[in-house]
């Protein structure tokens, strides 16, 4: 294939956005022949197909997948040309792409992130989310300026990137009232057989909180297991077992589920990185997140053991 036919491309674009040919064409304003002639064409371009059938139901393949991933990045690249042009200079926003693990605490997220908002010019944050090794990736490909993750990129990765810790938090164990007036007393002892909601065993704070469990002689009970922090606090909201957050945004935590500190525990906790493909951070709004983590952030956090 010589060149990308991107007519071809939003056809394709619009039937994996909208689930189904019919209503890509309504979306389009042309017929369902004309859209399926065109995905034929495109698939020829390609050498792959994109799509299978599922019932009545067209399903993407793992060819389809990667031709959405980007032609999501090259149709909004698109919108931003136009409104970047028809802005002008001086209102021009300033664009940063951000990838973060599924593991990261989405208020530590948005509390590293919330500088860029204040940003003394317009910008546009784009966030993605994803396993380290993924993101790393795109960090890679020019997809992403950085990433965050609260483990850093390892030679294993075998990519040529650079982390920049930005600092730690220890960890609060918190439940529901009830809950967390029980376990209080006689604390961490009376985490042994309590219902625990933990982060999944291939994740850095789940290895954490496994040592520190250790060392105290407790084993609770396991519950559930989660990579997303956010299912994990809402769980934990729910009654269904005592959980932790960073303590650096636990009381944002607790007032947005209603959850009660049982006990805030320093010596057991997590690091918190931005990775970049250059060993100096040079994207404006990535410096202004970095430098804020810094000094605001994370000013308080112990250095690691």
């Amino acid at each position: 294939m010589d060149f990308l036919n991107y007519h071809h491309l939003r056809y394709f674009w619009t039937v994996a956005r909208t689930g189904s040919v019919r209503q890509a064409a309504e979306d389009l304003g042309v017929s369902q022949p004309s859209i399926s002639a065109q995905l034929k064409l495109l698939e020829e371009s390609f050498g792959e197909k994109l799509f299978h059938r599922s019932g009545r139901k067209l399903v993407l393949t793992e060819a389809g997948q990667i031709a959405l991933t980007y032609a999501d990045e090259i149709f909004s690249a698109g919108r931003e040309l136009t409104n970047a042009i028809s802005q002008g200079s001086n209102n021009r926003a300033t664009r940063l792409n951000v990838g973060m693990t599924d593991s990261l605490s989405k208020l530590i997220a948005y509390e590293i992130l919330k500088p860029a908002y204040q940003y003394s010019r317009p910008t546009h944050v784009v966030s993605r989310q994803g396993e380290l090794a993924v993101l790393i990736h795109q960090l890679q490909a020019h997809r992403l300026d950085l990433v965050l993750a609260d483990e850093p990129a390892t030679t294993s990765l075998k990519t040529k990137t650079y982390n920049h810790r930005l600092g730690r938090s220890g960890v609060t164990f918190c439940a529901t009232p009830q809950l967390a007036a029980k376990l209080r007393r006689g604390f961490p002892q009376s985490l042994h057989g309590a219902p625990a909601l933990l982060p999944s065993d291939n994740m850095g704070m789940r290895w954490a909180l496994e040592a520190w469990f250790d060392k105290q002689g407790v084993r609770p009970q396991l519950v559930g297991e989660f990579e997303d922090s956010t299912l994990m606090e809402v769980a934990a909201a729910g009654g269904l077992g005592f959980t932790t957050v960073p303590t650096v945004v636990d009381q944002a935590a607790l007032k947005h589920y209603g959850l009660k500190v049982i006990a805030k525990v320093e010596e057991c906790g997590s690091d918190f990185y931005a990775i970049t493909g250059e060993r100096l951070v040079k994207h404006p709004l990535a410096k202004v997140i970095t430098e804020n983590a810094y000094s605001h952030l994370f000013a308080e956090s112990p250095e690691p053991e």
